[in-house]
């Protein structure tokens, strides 16, 4: 099933109604993406779950090694691996009840999209949870 991602509009609910992301793939680099990425997105207010099996903490956060771990909601998990991953992520996050699947700038895979689109869990694929934030306040 070829990646369609959600309207403008579906992206901008989403973010406004969202509190808590768990971000997979994590890094507690300040230098790597994630990190700035996540960090952003801390600074804007949401809450961010660490979700890393190779570090302790991340944003002065414990980190957990994966999406079952984590207790509550989950509005957004937001991948920072790379494709060929994303099917297991997805699974995981498919299992856990997440709202919504983000895959980062340059990371799509169509075997994920499908099993998340058969949930019915919205997902987005190719695009930077950060640009689109800035963008839509």
């Amino acid at each position: 099933m070829k990646v369609k991602n959600p309207t403008d509009i579906q992206i901008k609910e989403l973010l406004e109604e969202s509190k808590r992301i768990a971000v997979v793939g994590l890094s507690n680099n300040p230098e790597r993406t994630s990190y700035q990425v996540a960090k952003f997105m801390q600074n804007a207010g949401f809450e961010i779950i660490p979700v890393n099996p190779t570090i302790e903490e991340a944003l002065e956060v414990k980190a957990v090694a994966s999406l079952k771990e984590i207790s509550g909601t989950i509005d957004i998990v937001n991948v920072f691996r790379r494709e060929e991953y994303l099917p297991e992520i997805a699974k995981e996050a498919i299992n856990v009840k997440v709202k919504s699947f983000w895959a980062q700038l340059g990371i799509e895979n169509e075997e994920a999209y499908s099993l998340l689109k058969d949930q019915e869990i919205l997902t987005i694929m190719n695009r930077c949870i950060k640009v689109e934030y800035a963008r839509h306040q």
